[in-house]
């Protein structure tokens, strides 16, 4: 049987301050990233259209938490801390994980979330019953697939009509897949030890 994910409440990374949600966070969260379409572009959930949408969301998010599921953390700044730039979430899928994130996009292009994404794919390969990291992003979004390459993941493939973006289509379309993965034990070579 797998062991419960426990997932630290705070992750320190060299510019970044990763931390669950706060019930304070929709009002900047809504104000810096969860109303900007080019940012909401390629994710699963819509642009927020109030306050209470954002509030909705991490709400949902926070309960992830106590059901040990998906666990999704603020994304700041070291030195603007209680600013949320983004959020990234860790989702435990059995001996894997997944990831998504977002980032507000006059940080794009600065290496913030693939910081973000290393210490968490880090942090996740060295608990004991996970043995994948793994993220996903539609095909034509070229910068999140850099973030994943330059996290550590490997590409594997095309998944053709995968994803459901709803911002582009409400048809599943093709992505792409990365992941990292611990290194196998060399299991056969152990049985043959053993039997001899």
């Amino acid at each position: 049987m797998l062991k419960s994910l426990d997932a630290p409440l705070q992750v320190a990374a060299a510019r970044l301050h990763l931390r669950k949600p706060k019930l304070e966070d929709p009002d900047p969260i809504f104000a810096s990233f969860a109303t900007d379409p080019d940012v909401v572009g390629f994710l699963s959930w819509e642009v927020h259209q109030s306050v209470q949408d954002t509030l909705d969301f991490l709400q949902f998010r926070r309960r992830s938490w106590s059901n040990e599921t998906t666990f999704a953390y603020i994304i700041e700044l070291q030195n603007s801390p209680e600013i949320p730039i983004g959020m990234i979430d860790v989702r435990r899928q059995g001996p894997r994980v997944a990831f998504g994130y977002v980032l507000a996009r006059p940080l794009w292009g600065r290496g913030y979330m693939t910081e973000a994404l290393s210490s968490l794919v880090g942090w996740s390969l060295n608990q004991p019953d996970i043995w994948r990291a793994s993220a996903y992003c539609d095909a034509d979004n070229s910068a999140s697939a850099k973030v994943m390459e330059k996290a550590g993941m490997e590409f594997e493939g095309v998944l053709h009509r995968y994803g459901v973006f709803r911002n582009v289509s409400s048809e599943p379309g093709d992505c792409v897949m990365y992941a990292k993965v611990r290194a196998r034990r060399n299991l056969i070579g152990t049985r043959i030890k053993n039997t001899r």
